[in-house]
């Protein structure tokens, strides 16, 4: 069960992670964000890389997982970013548990990793808790309203496609794990995102100067997405990843209680519900 333990150690990581980005982006915009948190979490994870014994023999997979990995994943975190800063917390981040959705697919042909009959029961809790998700009772007109919801609501439509690329990105998570090891892979993947957002950086709101002067709210941010991606690869190791993916989003009920806590966001009681159903539908394709 080391597994589920550092899976579940990644999900309160993430959630922790979400608040204390959501209130930098008060100060600075997505790709100011995601550069400082992620430049950070390169360092944290370089440090303890070297603490621990130096770097790791590098096999053959390793280049082409990183290429692509890294590729999505810099358009994957701005458009999760980009997600919590429009909109609420509690709204977006358990639309992320979706993700073990389209992992069904994309599993099955990356790293051969084969849907089983409970994940069509997962599937369909996932539905369901997303349509509870975002019911408004006195604003419906239609039954499909809710569903349609998630397409109208930009900070939805922006996680969706979060969820989509982070259902290959975690294959390719595996296979660079497996071709070098958690921390080495965290740490170079941190580094392809960081380099790749200097680019973006030149067309953003916020400077380089603005980075420095909120380091710290970052340098938080940084090391609990350092220490949550950490125990994620690890758990990759050790388990498939449609599980690992699974226990992860646990950090939805989190979200949810933390957004409404320490955002003051409304409706906790109902997105809490359908946050818990998408989890139960996660679990269950997770510990079929």
């Amino acid at each position: 069960m080391l597994w589920f333990l550092c899976a579940g150690g990644t999900a309160c990581f993430e959630a922790l992670k979400d608040v204390t980005g959501k209130q930098t982006l008060k100060a600075l915009d997505e790709y100011a964000v995601l550069f400082g948190f992620m430049s950070v979490g390169a360092v944290l994870l370089f440090g303890l890389q070297l603490l621990t014994g130096g770097f790791p023999t590098i096999g053959p997979q390793f280049g082409l997982a990183l290429l692509a990995g890294g590729s999505l994943n810099i358009l994957a975190y701005t458009l999760y970013v980009r997600a919590i800063k429009v909109a609420e917390l509690s709204l977006t981040v358990p639309l992320i548990t979706l993700t073990p959705l389209f992992l069904l697919a994309t599993s099955p042909l990356i790293v051969q990793e084969w849907p089983t009959w409970a994940d069509a029961v997962g599937v369909l809790l996932l539905v369901v808790g997303s349509y509870i998700l975002n019911w408004q009772p006195a604003a419906q007109r239609s039954v499909w309203a809710p569903l349609a919801a998630i397409v109208q609501n930009q900070g939805s439509r922006l996680m969706l496609g979060a969820a989509f690329l982070w259902s290959i990105t975690s294959n390719f998570d595996k296979i660079g794990t497996l071709n070098s090891s958690p921390l080495f892979w965290g740490m170079s993947l941190f580094i392809v995102i960081a380099v790749g957002m200097v680019p973006l950086m030149f067309r953003a709101k916020s400077s380089f100067r603005d980075v420095s002067q909120h380091i710290r709210l970052l340098g938080i941010t940084g090391l609990l997405n350092a220490s949550g991606i950490s125990l994620q690869f690890l758990a990759l190791t050790l388990a498939p990843v449609a599980q690992v993916i699974a226990v992860k989003r646990l950090s939805a009920l989190i979200a949810v209680v933390l957004g409404h806590f320490v955002f003051q966001e409304p409706g906790m009681q109902k997105r809490l519900l359908g946050a818990a159903i998408m989890v139960s539908g996660v679990a269950i394709m997770a510990l079929r």
